[in-house]
């Protein structure tokens, strides 16, 4: 081994689980500490995840929210990105476990491994309503939508048959929001006169929430606005109801069965499975009960950050999942790290809220900016320039920007593709099989 390899070698080693937007600003943070810092993915590529509902909706294709790691990570002369899965950590021995077998050793370690959709106990719901977590996801949700359309045309010329399209998605949060209204605007606005034997303009949708209002976490008047604007849309917001069943065709609700098309589900999320193989106390929902530093009780040198963890804010209520709050603890650590080698204590982890925003559609957002409460075209706008901002790397600005650009103004999306090895014949076969008809 050369002296410059040891020396390297000799450095302290962070280990960084998860390429998400914590554990990018993690190793980003760390590029000037003299660590050596290795992030574990188990993707190559980083996924900006607030777009997901538009490559789920034909808006954008994959390739314009996601870029690899090892791109976004090259100049970092100590970074070392490894596509592997951790299985396991040993926080005493302090060692990560990879699927497959080997392993690595840190000497500090951040735990960003991000939530995964949840169900609730239900996971037999997974496969007839699909979540939106992963560029996987967006893309089934957007063959799902797609073939529904095919599947209908094909019913209408052949059999004569002009059933409407039923869309039901569950779960009001920001998630929920945009995809009704994105699947809404798709079939009213954007693919309306692409079809002859159906109209996709009479396509209904519904917003299903077992809460008593929309998106909770906002204003109760962003709320209403957000219901507002929905409805500008065509689509349908059933609160209060909570379901307790689906099948192939059916969501069946406490006082109500609906008969649809496509179910997607933006109810729940979790944390990463990963967290409850630390050892460590944990929450409902698998959140990391850290430190105020963000620490793991009883271990200094392991942290858990954003979606994984769970910390309280001032009001007692958990810190939200948002990038702001990953972003954020992300560079809390880092300092943390920073100041251990010079023999500083930790520092304590303190959230500046910057706010929250939700899009419903072409034009149509809310925004909640401290006491600043936005709604319509300038929430959409403001909704427009923050992601673009944080969209990973300038080309990716670029190109979204003409996307929306051409999408604003000719109410066209170009990545309308069907690309699986399932064939329109498979999915009339399972709709035919599936009684009453999923209409």
């Amino acid at each position: 081994m050369s002296p410059d390899a040891k020396k390297v070698d000799d450095r302290p080693h962070v280990v960084v689980l998860g390429a998400g937007f914590g554990g990018l600003t993690a190793a980003k943070a760390l590029a000037s500490v003299p660590v050596r810092v290795t992030v574990l993915d188990r993707t190559n590529h980083h996924t900006f995840q607030p777009l997901l509902y538009q490559v789920a909706t034909a808006g954008l294709s994959a390739s314009e929210i996601a870029q690899p790691i090892r791109g976004i990570l090259g100049a970092h002369r100590n970074t070392t990105v490894l596509m592997a899965e951790a299985s396991g950590v040993d926080l005493d021995a302090r060692r990560v476990h990879l699927v497959g077998g080997d392993s690595v050793d840190w000497d500090y370690l951040i735990v960003a491994c991000g939530a995964e959709t949840s169900y609730f106990g239900h996971d037999d719901w997974r496969s007839v309503a699909p979540g939106l977590k992963s560029v996987e996801d967006a893309l089934v949700i957007r063959e799902r939508v797609l073939e529904a359309f095919e599947h209908a045309e094909n019913e209408a010329v052949t059999e004569h048959r002009g059933d409407p399209l039923s869309f039901v998605v569950i779960g009001g949060g920001p998630t929920g929001v945009e995809l009704a209204g994105a699947v809404a605007e798709l079939a009213k606005r954007v693919i309306q006169r692409d079809f002859r034997g159906i109209d996709p303009s009479k396509a209904r949708v519904r917003l299903i929430e077992a809460g008593p209002r929309i998106l909770p976490s906002f204003a109760p008047d962003l709320s209403e606005r957000a219901v507002a604007q929905l409805g500008q849309l065509g689509v349908e917001v059933l609160t209060g109801a909570r379901v307790t069943g689906i099948e192939p065709g059916i969501v069946q609700l406490e006082h109500d069965r609906i008969e649809c098309s496509v179910v997607l589900w933006a109810a729940g999320v979790a944390a990463n499975p990963l967290t409850s193989r630390l050892g460590v106390a944990v929450d409902r929902g698998g959140r990391v009960l850290v430190e105020r530093d963000l620490s793991i009780p009883g271990h200094p040198r392991a942290f858990v950050i954003g979606d994984a963890a769970r910390l309280d804010g001032p009001d007692g209520k958990p810190l939200p999942g948002l990038s702001p709050v990953a972003m954020q603890q992300a560079r809390t650590v880092a300092k943390s790290i920073r100041g251990a080698l010079e023999g500083k204590p930790a520092v304590v982890f303190s959230y500046v809220d910057k706010g929250q925003l939700a899009t419903i559609g072409r034009v149509r957002a809310i925004a909640q900016l401290a006491r600043v409460h936005l709604s319509g075209f300038v929430a959409w706008m403001t909704w427009l320039l923050v992601h673009i901002f944080y969209l990973i790397g300038f080309k990716n600005r670029i190109v979204v920007m003409v996307v929306w650009a051409w999408s604003y103004l000719t109410y066209r999306r170009g990545s309308r593709l069907i690309v699986s090895r399932r064939s329109i014949e498979d999915v009339e076969r399972t709709a035919a099989s599936a009684e009453p008809s999923a209409r």
